[in-house]
């Protein structure tokens, strides 16, 4: 705790010590219960009277502030005082922007039966051998590199093990020198926004498409411009013509779940190269493919240097680990590291040195291979009862790969179901899952429907959380 007193006139020394320390005390930096300096021993660094420093005590504790026990000293007093926040009136004022966004998803108390996309099962996760990589980061010198000299794209060991992650189960192209980690897709797109995006440019995105990206996008002063999808995924002859950038999921489209065809992603690429477009190709969830052969990224395929590719590790292993990267030509690197020193120049590195290990270990695919086989169980189970117990109203989207299933809502000729209402119905009954109409970005949603996640339920909670969904659909 510091005190200041002024030594202008040496007025009112009690007065100033007894506004520092009840302001201290309302602002919640000095907590009840928490003993305060002897008189003796404030009045020694304060250079000033013992006697000053009583007076100020005595007034806090006849204000019911303070209470000293004799022998043990001088304590704030248990609910002498709610702690209080900074002032409420100030002329501060946010951007408009940021009185319309809001946070996604809402929240969902209560649920039983957890079908909301986007969670892996963290049960899966080899907790024990993550201690121990983390355990020997702590203690070796894998952590030596000094804060003020590291590198703003990410430990040196990570990025080469991304590199070669990406490499062998994408086909990526990139060296260490390509990859700048980062806390996940949202920080990913946050610095794509900041190199290569002003205020006011579009940016289309696909419709339906993933929320988060589409809010940072609209707070940092973008144009978001929706596109639709059909079954080959983006309609690429439907994409503005202003664009300076297209947000896209064309391995495993999201929410809804189908690959780009390989035409379409050509025709993607050729469609920015004449337009001098960047394309920002987010391949989440490609690891956990089911069936088909796998779909070559668009960075892959790409010849032209325009496409940057991301990734999060956060799905794979667990959502607390806040780690993912981005893939850029050697024309930007230096930009990236800069927009990532001046955004947040480090991301946990002994986060990063311990995840380098377990990919060099080989422990991060052994890890995907048997989730793999878990998920594919649970994505085959929910196909199954969708289709079974609900088919007479949902249709399910076919898909091969991912943490989800999406079913679209048969309108029967009248008007489109709400899909939202029946997540309300739901939500009440224990269950929680997402709408297909929380993902549009265009209004009137362009499809309703149901999204299944099977990341974070069993087998056997499967079956009684859809056969439980049936009543709630059919009442």
């Amino acid at each position: 705790m510091d005190l200041h007193v002024s030594l202008v006139g040496r007025r009112d020394l009690a007065g100033q010590i007894y506004r520092q320390l009840r302001a201290a005390i309302l602002d919640g930096r000095l907590r009840p219960g928490e003993a305060l300096p002897p008189t003796r021993e404030l009045a020694r660094r304060l250079e000033i009277s013992r006697n000053t420093v009583g007076v100020a005590y005595d007034r806090l504790g006849a204000e019911g502030f303070l209470t000293s026990r004799v022998g043990a000293g001088t304590f704030v007093l248990e609910g002498g005082s709610a702690a209080r926040g900074a002032p409420s009136a100030s002329p501060l004022r946010p951007r408009d922007v940021w009185e319309h966004v809001s946070a996604w998803p809402r929240p969902m108390p209560g649920i039983t039966w957890d079908f909301r996309a986007g969670l892996p099962d963290v049960g899966l996760f080899p907790y024990e051998a993550w201690r121990r990589i983390m355990s020997g980061v702590l203690r070796s010198s894998a952590l030596d590199e000094p804060a003020s000299a590291g590198d703003p794209a990410g430990l040196s060991g990570l990025r080469e093990a991304i590199a070669r992650h990406v490499g062998v189960s994408r086909s990526v192209r990139a060296s260490a020198g390509d990859v700048v980690v980062t806390s996940g897709t949202q920080q990913a797109m946050d610095l794509i926004v900041r190199v290569l995006l002003e205020p006011g440019d579009v940016v289309a995105v696909e419709d339906p498409g993933y929320p988060p990206v589409r809010i940072l996008l609209a707070a940092a002063g973008m144009r978001v411009r929706g596109v639709p999808v059909d079954a080959e995924g983006l309609r690429v002859d439907l994409l503005p013509a202003e664009a300076r950038a297209v947000y896209v999921t064309p391995s495993h489209q999201f929410p809804l779940g189908m690959p780009m065809s390989l035409p379409r992603r050509r025709a993607l690429l050729d469609w920015a190269r004449r337009r001098d477009v960047v394309i920002v190709e987010d391949d989440y969830d490609t690891e956990y493919r089911y069936g088909g052969r796998p779909i070559e990224p668009l960075q892959s395929l790409d010849e032209d240097g325009r496409v940057l590719y991301t990734g999060t590790f956060s799905k794979i292993m667990r959502p607390v680990l806040r780690l993912g990267f981005l893939v850029a030509p050697p024309s930007l690197h230096r930009a990236f590291r800069m927009a990532r020193y001046v955004s947040s120049w480090h991301a946990e590195l002994p986060a990063q040195a311990a995840l380098a290990r377990f990919i060099d270990e080989g422990l991060l695919a052994r890890h995907i291979r048997r989730s793999r086989r878990e998920y594919r169980a649970r994505h085959e189970r929910v196909a199954e009862l969708v289709d079974r117990l609900l088919g007479d109203r949902l249709t399910v989207v076919p898909a091969e790969a991912g943490l989800h299933l999406s079913a679209v809502l048969d309108d029967g000729g009248q008007a489109a179901p709400d899909d939202a209402a029946i997540t309300r119905k739901a939500l009440e009954a224990g269950i929680g899952l997402f709408a297909l109409s929380e993902f549009a970005v265009t209004a009137p949603p362009p499809v309703r429907g149901l999204v299944f996640g099977y990341g974070a339920v069993t087998l056997p909670e499967i079956d009684a959380g859809i056969s439980r969904l049936r009543r709630v659909v059919g009442s």
